[in-house]
């Protein structure tokens, strides 16, 4: 069987997606059996979460599974693969080790769980937002394996959108709960790419 550099790239997305899968399921598990003290759970956190599904998984997925818009597809070139392999390849291990480091204080929404800890150690040491760089990572990855500028671009709008709907609330409730800690973490740190911003 002879798979076309296309269907390659579509092959390594949707492998992609079932490893976030697999590593955020067990994190998801364990998190609902620890108190939630405090939400900020709200109408635009829903549209961040829905654009943040709709661009890095539904746009894409109905694409992979259907080929529409076919209009708006473009040559894929092996390269293209190969380099949005690798960038979701360190998007996962980002994912995962953020996972990691987060432990019980993980929360799919802007939640303080009970003996809630500020992490700043791992992935935090260099970025406040590790979470929102493996996303970020994810988009750019989908753009050079999927070669159609609709479900390839789709996962840099929906990150956009979560990540900018989102950061400055989720920093205000770090700050509400850590203070100056948070403050002083927030100095010597960026918030997604480390060194830059």
């Amino acid at each position: 069987m002879n798979l076309s550099v296309h269907t390659i790239g579509e092959i390594v997305w949707v492998l992609g997606i079932i490893a976030w899968y697999v590593i955020r399921y067990p994190f998801e598990r364990r998190g609902k059996r620890v108190p939630v003290v405090s939400s900020q759970r709200s109408v635009s956190e829903k549209i961040a979460l829905a654009a943040a599904l709709a661009g890095l998984a539904i746009v894409p997925g109905f694409y992979v599974a259907t080929g529409i818009p076919k209009a708006a597809d473009y040559p894929a070139h092996l390269w293209a693969v190969v380099l949005g392999a690798a960038i979701f390849a360190l998007a996962m291990w980002v994912f995962r080790r953020t996972h990691k480091q987060l432990g019980r204080n993980w929360s799919i929404t802007l939640e303080i769980r009970q003996k809630h800890e500020l992490i700043s150690s791992g992935p935090y040491a260099l970025v406040r937002h590790p979470m929102y760089t493996s996303f970020m990572l994810m988009g750019l990855a989908q753009a050079f394996l999927l070669s159609n500028w609709v479900a390839g671009l789709a996962g840099l709008v929906g990150f956009a959108v979560l990540f900018f709907l989102r950061v400055d609330k989720e920093e205000r409730m770090m700050m509400e709960v850590f203070g100056p800690e948070y403050r002083a973490y927030m100095d010597r740190t960026k918030r997604i790419i480390p060194y830059l911003y």
